[in-house]
């Protein structure tokens, strides 16, 4: 996809804001909120282990939409129209059982931040930074990272810091959670023992997510703006996850396209090898299958179990 997005990035269309391209992220949003519709609808005539398929490819789902479709939407809403972008922003709540306006505001923290190391307060600007929780400077251990973010981050967190001009946003916010409270009591409605089962994979995808952006960043150099992210150019990865494994050239661009960042990939490729930026072969959440990794993730994890302090490594 993105080879051919490159080659014909045609004008926006009347109802999209950016590029006919983006059809295809919107396309598979309203594709996922169906699919978690009709898992449910499906409960009771699936056998356990096709449940149990479909369940994980449910909790891989939400890591894919989070980190490809509700990521981009934060930086290029896809429509014109504001009322189509909260409509979108609705949908995306409702699939993924958070507020994606509270998302965006979070992200755009992420953003400001980029990972950074705690300041002299012991405080990081980026909410999300893998080094929030971590020992002298290091990154936290990637399992705590991965298992215990979803429960660090408060649905009303940031409800606060949306006043004035974001008083709008603050109340859609709120409307986007109640709409998320209704939508999955209705379902549980339905059928409870359906959405009981979901529950642990609805968590589990979350916790996916998260893995995906703890090795989005191990690896980066918070104080080398263009070596912020780490990048891997696998094609599989990067045309299902809408280019997500360009990532240092996110962080460094984050208004890019997304069908643009092989562009921008080719016009700072120079600046990104003289900087040491980070490079994987696998997807992000496969990190740990990286060569560079295992030693010092295991190394890591053991010190993490045994109450221990891992000897800093290099290129973290």
């Amino acid at each position: 996809m993105s080879d051919v997005a490159q080659a014909t990035h045609a004008r926006p269309s009347f109802l999209l804001a950016h590029s006919p391209w983006d059809a295809v992220p919107v396309l598979a949003a309203l594709a996922h909120f169906a699919a978690v519709v009709a898992l449910v609808l499906a409960f009771p005539v699936l056998p356990w282990w096709a449940f149990i398929a479909l369940a994980l490819a449910y909790a891989v789902s939400i890591s894919w939409n989070i980190n490809g479709i509700a990521h981009n939407q934060i930086h290029n809403p896809y429509f014109r129209s504001d009322a189509l972008n909260r409509a979108f922003n609705m949908l995306l709540s409702l699939t993924l059982g958070f507020t994606q306006t509270e998302y965006h505001y979070v992200h755009l923290r992420h953003h400001a931040g980029n990972s950074d190391r705690p300041g002299p307060e012991g405080e990081t600007i980026d909410p999300l930074s893998i080094y929030r929780c971590g020992d002298h400077g290091e990154p936290e251990n990637v399992w705590a990272y991965t298992f215990l973010s979803y429960f660090r981050d408060a649905p009303t967190k940031d409800f606060s810091s949306m006043t004035g001009r974001r008083r709008l946003d603050a109340l859609w916010s709120r409307a986007e959670m109640a709409a998320v409270v209704l939508f999955y009591g209705l379902l549980a409605v339905h059928d409870w023992r359906a959405v009981l089962c979901l529950t642990p994979f609805y968590y589990l995808g979350h916790s996916l997510s998260s893995l995906n952006g703890w090795y989005e960043h191990f690896g980066g150099n918070p104080d080398v703006p263009i070596a912020w992210g780490v990048s891997t150019y696998n094609r599989f990865y990067n045309w299902l996850w809408f280019n997500n494994g360009c990532h240092a050239e996110h962080h460094y661009r984050p208004k890019q396209h997304w069908t643009r960042m092989k562009e921008l990939h080719l016009q700072i490729a120079d600046a990104q090898k003289a900087a040491g930026v980070k490079v994987i072969t696998t997807c992000h959440a496969l990190g740990f299958l990286e060569r560079s990794h295992p030693p010092h993730v295991w190394r890591k994890l053991a010190a993490h179990m045994l109450g221990r302090r891992a000897a800093p490594a290099g290129g973290a």
